[in-house]
């Protein structure tokens, strides 16, 4: 069986960042597992994201962007998305 993996595109110091990923931990515990990943120092990343951060990605799909859509979130998981 497959782990679920979802990504965080984030940097420091930002506080939509943090808020995101404090939101998203307890939806997230026993049901997937998340990859933080810092954009900053990594131009491609820079270039995609800039400051349209925090971004959360279970793939390719976009399922949160600056706030976390728990709805959508939770969805997904279920695997109804």
């Amino acid at each position: 069986m497959s782990v679920t993996r979802l990504k965080l595109y984030s940097r420091g110091n930002c506080h939509l960042c943090e808020e995101m990923l404090g939101a998203l931990m307890p939806l997230l515990a026993g049901k997937a597992e998340l990859d933080v990943v810092d954009i900053d120092g990594d131009p491609g990343l820079e270039r995609e994201y800039g400051i349209r951060i925090p971004v959360l990605k279970a793939g390719d799909v976009e399922l949160s962007v600056y706030r976390l859509d728990e709805e959508r979130v939770e969805r997904y998981l279920a695997g109804a998305e």
